[in-house]
């Protein structure tokens, strides 16, 4: 008898008939004898659609009362998988995240875990029952809701596999597993049978959807091993874990595309020492992330000056702007730009350690499809550009075909 938590994304309950198949999955676990705790998302598109109901309210919502908004979405899934379950005349009962014991910091909209004091859980457990927990949300000590960002279900269900000591843990999509890129996007992607959390870290961290980031560095932690599979069959997925040596053969594990960032650039700002420090501090302070960063040197008569670029997540493009526009009077620059019109490819894989010349070679094939890159971030496993959004999925493609074709 396995202690085993699931979690189901938005599509896999996207509407009544899906949740029932998820009772019904459910239900052949428990016919083995398994003991069951299952973590769900909001219905698909709900979420999208509660964001929109706030923007029609004003452009910039209350962090604390987005939380409060778009903690309902799991809140309905909860119950009515709960429902699915009496249907089928099994015992379930549905719990927030803060009844779950799920305890966050106060940052709203992207808050972390602090620590699962899962007692309610573990007495409804041992009393039979399934229990199905709302995915994405938590509670501070003070008792305010907040949310944990988008694709927080994946952590929920990961940072409870850890608590319960889990003896296994699915992530169930609507896709079979990890693939080598998007195959809505490269048609000849193929799943990969097992990842190194390294490597999904890299993919997740530059536009991969299938997990969210903080997710797997959760899993990596704490030594959950996972599976990512489908929800609409039963084949098998793909199994997350620890390197193995095995891994290392594999020079490039996988291809991604992050067509949700945008570019913005401080034109003149005075090349001082401690410049670059104030802006990326006041950023940090709003809880904005920055990802890419790239800084040019003027070369003129006059006062030396430098152009910053950075890149952030489209949904924090207000919200940066605001903070540079704040740093104006202080920082005597003469111009900000913001584009949004980019994407950010990236090759993922752990054999890139011991191989080389795989820049050299990504590059060449980016200038074969005449494709200008405009920024570059490395890592031990990692090459990413930002490239035009335009052409984006045709240099996914290439590159896709150079290295795993």
């Amino acid at each position: 008898m396995a202690l085993i938590v699931q979690k189901y994304g938005g599509t896999s309950v996207g509407n009544p008939e899906r949740i029932k198949n998820v009772a019904a999955r459910v239900a052949q676990y428990r016919e083995r004898g398994d003991r069951l705790v299952v973590v769900v998302s909001a219905m698909s598109g709900v979420t999208d659609n509660l964001i929109k109901l706030a923007r029609a309210i004003m452009p910039l919502p209350s962090e604390r009362e987005m939380d409060m908004l778009l903690a309902t979405g799991e809140q309905t899934t909860i119950a009515l998988t709960a429902m699915a379950l009496h249907a089928l005349g099994i015992p379930a009962e549905s719990l927030t995240g803060a009844q779950a014991g799920i305890v966050t910091d106060g940052v709203h909209t992207k808050a972390k875990i602090q620590n699962i004091t899962p007692k309610k859980v573990h007495a409804l457990l041992d009393g039979g029952h399934v229990v199905i927990v709302a995915g994405f949300q938590g509670q501070t000590a003070e008792g305010q809701i907040t949310t944990l960002g988008r694709g927080g279900s994946d952590l929920t269900a990961i940072a409870l596999a850890a608590a319960l000591k889990a003896d296994l843990c699915q992530i169930y999509t609507d896709v079979d597993g990890v693939f080598t890129a998007d195959p809505r996007i490269v048609p000849d992607a193929r799943k990969l049978d097992e990842i190194a959390y390294d490597e999904l870290l890299e993919l997740a961290g530059t536009g991969a959807k299938v997990m969210q980031l903080r997710s797997v560095e959760f899993a990596k932690k704490f030594g959950v091993i996972f599976e990512v599979r489908s929800s609409l069959n039963d084949n098998p997925g793909t199994i997350v874990k620890e390197e193995t040596k095995s891994m290392e053969d594999v020079v490039i594990r996988g291809v991604s595309l992050d067509k949700n960032q945008a570019k913005i650039t401080i034109i003149g700002l005075s090349d001082r020492p401690g410049m670059a420090a104030r802006v990326f501090t006041a950023l940090a302070d709003a809880a904005v992330n920055v990802d890419m960063i790239i800084q040019n040197i003027s070369h003129g008569s006059g006062a030396p000056t430098t152009d910053l670029s950075f890149t952030v997540d489209k949904s924090e493009l207000l919200k940066a702007q605001k903070v540079i526009e704040g740093l104006k009077k202080e920082l005597g620059y003469k111009q900000v730009i913001a584009n949004e019109s980019i994407g950010k490819l990236s090759i993922v894989g752990v054999g890139m350690r011991s191989h080389s010349g795989v820049a050299a070679r990504m590059f060449e094939t980016l200038a074969r499809e005449g494709i200008n890159i405009d920024m570059i971030s490395t890592s031990e496993i990692k090459i990413s550009v930002v490239i035009e959004i335009a052409k984006a999925e045709t240099a996914m493609r290439a590159v896709h075909a150079a290295f795993l074709g």
